[in-house]
């Protein structure tokens, strides 16, 4: 079928006029109704065809549609009375809006006696309009009548698109047209008023085909349904489930408060805002008593206006509201308030606050809820949703929803402070248990870097320098599995070990191995049966500036990156070794001889290893950022930081550890084999002297005298030779050492009044810094450190 130009049919009377009444087009069928052919009336006033007569009010200024009967004056000068339909049409192509005025020449038989009309009312039972082949209307029932607001006998002859000016007409008309040609049943929906109603339904539009007993299409049912409840229903539903998906989408109660604000606007208010209760202390519990007024505390808002002018408060900013204030009263009684212009209760909640009353009058707020956000029993908060452009006010429905979604809040909310208080308070053990700043030593220049995890919480890495005898250093880091508290506080009982262990002296693989004995017993006593309930990695490593060499071991861990002072990075072969805690496994050592400025980077996997790429991917990009000239280490750390994770957050926490080794001169070292005998001690402390007053440390001479004739003796009286003495001294420190093949370890003990000997340690004790001994794969040495820098 092809398609027909409403404006030319014949069977209506149609013509256009513009606001100053004039005609602007007259189609054939205004011809035969008044034999005016067209050249004749367009470009002419329209009040030139009208008699005396009548039953219409002509139409205002601000009308839509007019309908009544007109006495027009026909050609050769009778008058005709006919029903006139006027409605205004929109713009089309830039030109002003018109007035279409319509009326029906054909009739067609009266709906009783047409069998068409009559079978269309028989199979539909809602309100309806059949329209002929020719998209004419044939007839209405009496609730499709009251929908379109015009008389029921006077709409018969016209098209969809005669009765309205709307789009939704001349689409109704389009879909028409289609199920003409096809057969086809269609369903149209549209969102508008009906004729007077304030507020716009839900409509579904059902065009069905009437066909007689051959199956040939002579006309259109359209059948209209009102789908608002569903609707609003749908768009209620809708609601909920964008709130479930977008609100609690990070741990961080400031941005799961303005989730909640974003997802309400528009949807449900014109601006909501998002008050939490403040606690005394940060990470504190909100008060479980509440009395007004209350204090709560700007979280979040969101408003349809750029800028949200309309906000009393900015975030951050905390207000005192008293009782008889919505959200004291809604916070009180566990209850959403609602308070509405239509219900004449607005300006009396708002008594208290003339600022508030004043923003209310200028944006022409005419409802406001506060819905109380509460979780778990607690009180968190008061959400208030306020309209000014959406005409109505609040319905029961709404309140139902936004208690729903601010429940879904509320515990998101809930979740996010939970989390940020034990975060803190992981957060302030973990930074108790890490050391708050490296000790300087004459073996390494050291600098760190910690951050925690972003998402999953602070977990278990740490790292230490320990200051060992004979200037040497220990440089350690690990991992502990898992996060939270509990992560931290194992992490604090294995540095505590380390600490420990290294003040022994042991070896890099026997200091992991007491160390896996540890998290053994740690995983017995956490009452778990499975394996490795605690676990951990850990790389320890001992640093000798005197022989400039590097002994370590790993459990499980990274190995470290050595940037040589003039090569390229380079990835330290060691032995991999088992994870702390399997327990059973042996550990293995390497020794690397170390020039001097190499700087040794220690860290953990959460550096190196993400959900973007691999251990080795980020192996690799670890030493392409260790490869770039630097001033400082410290500069290093931040440009390996800012390479590897350029957002500035990591999914797990990380540790930084970076050492540039120092060479000890061999003229700070002097060295002598000591024969077993008694009486060559005292040609021993000549040299002594001699050697300190060659580094020009006499003022040191008497106290290093009397500390190595009673380690020399000792050694000679219990030890096992040989027997070697060893002075090494820097800027700050004198340490004598003297090592024999015995392996029994020496201790101190208080001499009786009457005792001959016994003293010697004691003297030793008093008269250094610290003294102690090691052993080693020798027998063993006892050393005594002397500090040079006068006290002040």
């Amino acid at each position: 079928m092809s398609p027909v130009n409403p404006f030319d049919d014949a069977a209506t009377a149609r013509a256009v006029v513009d606001d100053s009444g004039t005609l602007l087009e007259w189609n054939e069928g205004a011809g035969l109704l008044l034999g005016h052919p067209a050249a004749e009336v367009v470009g002419r006033p329209a009040a030139g065809l009208l008699a005396d007569g009548g039953d219409g009010t002509p139409p205002g200024p601000g009308d839509e549609h007019w309908h009544g009967t007109l006495a027009l004056r026909h050609r050769d000068g009778h008058t005709v009375s006919v029903w006139v339909l006027a409605h205004r049409r929109p713009p089309q192509d830039g030109a002003p809006r018109t007035w279409l005025a319509v009326a029906p020449l054909e009739r067609g038989p009266d709906p009783a006696d047409d069998p068409l009309v009559s079978a269309a009312l028989t199979q539909a039972p809602c309100a309806m309009m059949i329209f002929d082949d020719r998209l004419l209307l044939r007839g209405v029932n009496n609730a499709m009548a009251q929908l379109v607001g015009l008389p029921p006998d006077r709409l018969r002859g016209l098209r969809a698109t005669d009765m309205s000016g709307r789009p939704q007409n001349a689409e109704l008309e389009r879909h028409m047209r289609r199920v003409l040609a096809s057969g086809h049943r269609y369903d149209m929906q549209a969102h508008l008023r009906a004729v007077g109603e304030s507020r716009a339904h839900a409509w579904n539009a059902r065009i069905a085909p009437l066909t007689d007993a051959g199956g040939q299409v002579l006309g259109v049912c359209v059948s209209v349904h009102d789908l608002t409840e569903q609707h609003l229903a749908r768009e209620r539903l809708q609601l909920v489930n964008e709130a479930s998906v977008r609100i609690g989408s990070t741990l961080d109660v400031t941005r799961t408060a303005q989730e909640l604000a974003d997802v309400c606007v528009p949807a449900l208010a014109d601006f909501v805002s998002v008050d939490l209760l403040d606690p005394l202390e940060h990470g504190g519990e909100p008060a479980t008593v509440l009395e007004p007024p209350v204090g709560l505390r700007r979280t979040a808002y969101r408003s349809v206006a750029p800028g949200g002018p309309e906000a009393v408060a900015e975030p951050g900013q905390l207000d005192v509201y008293p009782a008889g204030s919505p959200q004291a009263e809604s916070l009180l009684s566990g209850q959403a308030i609602v308070a509405a212009d239509a219900f004449g209760d607005l300006e009396r909640w708002l008594e208290w606050d003339p600022v508030r009353l004043r923003r209310v009058r200028e944006y022409g707020i005419h409802s406001t809820m506060s819905v109380p956000l509460q979780a778990r029993g607690t009180t968190l908060g008061v959400a208030v949703f306020t309209r000014f452009r959406q005409p109505y006010p609040f319905t029961h429905d709404d309140v139902l929803l936004a208690e729903e979604v601010s429940a879904r809040a509320a515990v998101c909310i809930d979740n996010a402070r939970r989390y940020s208080r034990e975060r803190e308070a992981t957060l302030t053990l973990q930074r108790s248990l890490l050391p708050r700043w490296l000790p300087p030593t004459a073996a390494v220049e050291a600098a760190s870097r910690y951050l925690p995890a972003a998402r999953s919480g602070v977990g278990g890495d740490w790292f230490d320098v320990i200051p060992l005898s004979g200037m040497r250093v220990a440089m350690v880091v690990g991992d502990v599995v898992g996060h939270g508290i509990q992560a931290s506080a194992t992490m604090g009982r294995l540095r505590t070990a380390v600490r420990t262990l290294a003040d022994i002296d042991l070896t890099p693989d026997e200091l992991l191995t007491h160390l896996d004995d540890l998290v053994v017993r740690l995983s017995e006593e956490s009452g778990d049966d499975s394996a490795g309930e605690v676990g951990a990695t850990c790389l320890y490593a001992v640093y000798d500036p005197v022989s400039r060499r590097c002994s370590l071991a790993r459990a499980g861990h990274p190995p470290p990156v050595l940037v040589p002072p003039d090569g390229p990075p380079q990835q330290v072969e060691l032995p991999s070794g088992p994870p702390l805690g399997v327990g059973g496994l042996p550990f293995e050592s390497a020794e690397l001889e170390l020039r001097e400025g190499s700087v040794l980077s220690f860290y953990t996997d959460g550096l190196v290893e993400s959900r973007e790429r691999d251990a080795d991917a980020g192996q690799a990009l670890l030493r392409e950022a260790l490869a770039a000239p630097a001033e400082s280490l410290d500069a290093t750390c931040d440009r390996v930081l800012n390479a590897l994770l350029p957002s500035g957050s990591a999914a797990d926490d990380v540790a930084l550890l970076m050492a540039r080794t120092r060479g000890l001169p061999a003229g700070q070292v002097a060295t002598w084999d000591i024969p077993a005998d008694p009486s060559l001690v005292a040609p021993v402390r000549k040299q002594v002297v001699e050697q300190l007053s060659a580094w020009a440390l006499l003022e040191a001479s008497f106290t290093a005298e009397l500390v190595v004739s009673e380690l020399v003796t000792n050694a000679i009286r219990y030890g096992s030779p040989p027997i070697r003495l060893r002075l090494i001294h820097d800027t700050a420190t004198l340490i004598c050492e003297v090592s024999d093949t015995s392996h029994t370890a020496p201790h101190l003990r208080r001499a009786k009044t009457w005792d001959e000997g016994g003293r010697g340690l004691l003297l030793v004790a008093q008269l250094t810094q610290r003294w102690g001994s090691r052993h080693t794969t020798e027998g063993k040495t006892i050393w005594a450190e002397l500090g040079l820098l006068d006290e002040e």
